[in-house]
């Protein structure tokens, strides 16, 4: 099968994460988490400071920064400006602020240029929010994965639990209200491509949904 550009979006809590990973390693391609580029301007914009709305402000810290992915001992490790921030960077606080920095067009460009490099070999399982509407809109096969937002909130606050003193409630009102900020922003807005795949994995295993791609994939191509 010839390298293939595959992109899955979806929404906080959906298990595009999980599932792309797996996913890339059983096709043997590269994997690319876009949200974790949002997140590491996110950590930026909190460390300095810096307000999201303020755009002067905020095109100076994305002018100085230099992001990139190390593949080390077999894990992909986020780079900024020479330091891992990989383990720093999967928090409710950076989750929200990743949201607010992504609706910003100076945000944007600056990561545009940088996923579409990722990409351009293809062999990537590119995932995120505009994956297959904006950055990767002429991708081979396009997937959107979804869950009810109850569904959604239990898997984070599992996956969060131990690092934080949030309840089930507060996760369940962050998710939704990421998801509002996320549907109705005016740039690059979540939502499934035209020509997207759509797989709702409330009721479905990690594993399930794998296979339910993989079995689109190798009947496409």
């Amino acid at each position: 099968m010839k390298p293939l550009l595959i992109t899955i979006d979806g929404p906080a809590g959906a298990g595009k994460t999980t599932v792309s990973k797996i996913l890339a390693r059983k096709l043997g391609y590269r994997y690319l988490d876009t949200g974790a580029l949002y997140r590491a301007v996110a950590l930026k914009v909190i460390e300095n400071h810096v307000h999201p709305d303020q755009d002067d402000e905020l095109a100076s810290l994305c002018q100085n920064l230099d992001i990139q992915w190390v593949h080390k001992e077999g894990v992909n490790r986020l780079i900024c400006n020479g330091k891992d921030i990989t383990d720093r960077i999967r928090t409710e606080k950076i989750s929200m602020m990743a949201s607010k920095v992504s609706a910003n067009p100076i945000v944007r460009q600056k990561l545009l240029y940088l996923q579409r490099k990722m990409g351009e070999n293809k062999g990537v399982v590119a995932e995120g929010r505009d994956m297959g509407t904006v950055v990767f809109a002429n991708a081979d096969i396009k997937f959107f994965l979804d869950a009810n937002p109850q569904t959604r909130a239990m898997r984070r606050y599992n996956e969060i639990e131990s690092q934080s003193s949030s309840t089930f409630e507060q996760v369940e009102k962050q998710i939704r209200q990421r998801d509002q900020n996320d549907s109705t922003r005016q740039l690059a807005p979540l939502k499934a491509s035209h020509d997207a795949i759509c797989i709702d994995s409330t009721k479905l295993s990690i594993k399930q949904v794998v296979e339910q791609i993989l079995d689109h994939i190798f009947a496409r191509f």
